[in-house]
């Protein structure tokens, strides 16, 4: 068994949410290829996690929207 990672994850591109369970402090991250699927899937989840949108990353970084 050797050491765990330090480094945090690079994440691919695509746009993420958090889903958490009521109350936690901890979630896992979802990535969807487009924006349509991201909010379909925030539908789904809502009525029963809580959803925290993180946005679109690209390269491994955060795309500013400028909408």
């Amino acid at each position: 068994m050797g050491r765990p990672p330090t480094r945090p994850k690079e994440l691919r591109d695509g746009f993420y949410i958090e889903i958490r369970n009521i109350g936690s402090h901890s979630g896992i991250k979802i990535r969807r290829d487009n924006k349509k699927e991201m909010l379909s899937a925030i539908k789904e989840y809502e009525k029963i996690k809580d959803v925290i949108v993180l946005g679109e990353y690209k390269n491994g970084k955060m795309v500013d929207e400028e909408e």
